[in-house]
């Protein structure tokens, strides 16, 4: 866009400049206008989509909450919602269902995935239940290596209560102990968590 208005001369040149500028560069103002309006109203449609989006979302989310068996809730999460979080939630149900059924190979092909989500909630609770599935399986050391990958300091006490059993399970019993303390150490608001690994470690004394 050109120059405005050159400052000087009489007040009859600065009318006529201002004129021609008018003339010269109008189109591009009226352009600009009409270009930053509609990112305004763009925005804010957005918004209101991503709002729209997220309810239908958490409606499809609770309903198969509410039904485990309402297979049809949870494939329409995945197909229309698949990048939400309520998605991610909604495979950890599905994976705790598989996992209940004895379908372990399926629940650990669920949520394997998720341990690598941005939502440290989520990430974190796919890491202890994949844990969970390779301590089933009698995998141990790949239960152990997944707990490690868990940075969550608000998971350590689970971390470390679930590494107990696996030690356990391998009747290494100083480890089993030194983790059940750690787990002690690291939970602060479950007290009814705490008294049953206080019950292994008193068992292991």
């Amino acid at each position: 866009m050109k120059n405005f208005i050159n400052i000087g001369g009489t007040e009859e040149e600065q009318v006529d400049q201002i004129k021609k500028w008018l003339q010269t560069n109008g189109l591009q103002i009226v352009f600009g206008v009409v270009i930053g309006l509609g990112a305004i109203w763009g925005w804010g449609f957005y918004g209101d989509y991503q709002d729209q989006e997220s309810q239908n979302a958490r409606a499809l989310y609770l309903t198969y909450t509410a039904d485990a068996s309402n297979s049809a809730a949870y494939d329409q999460l995945l197909a229309e919602y698949g990048s939400s979080s309520y998605a991610d939630q909604a495979m950890l149900l599905m994976a705790k269902q598989l996992f209940n059924a004895g379908e372990y190979q399926s629940a650990l092909n669920l949520i394997e995935p998720l341990a690598a989500s941005d939502n440290s909630a989520i990430s974190s609770t796919a890491i202890l239940r994949t844990a969970t599935v390779y301590f089933q399986l009698g995998q141990h050391e790949s239960a152990l290596s997944t707990l490690d990958s868990l940075s969550d300091a608000n998971f350590l006490g689970l971390v470390h209560s679930m590494k107990g059993d696996i030690y356990l399970d391998l009747a290494n019993t100083a480890e089993a102990q030194k983790h059940y303390r750690l787990a002690i150490d690291n939970i602060t608001e479950n007290s009814t968590l705490i008294q049953l690994i206080q019950i292994k470690l008193d068992d292991l004394n």
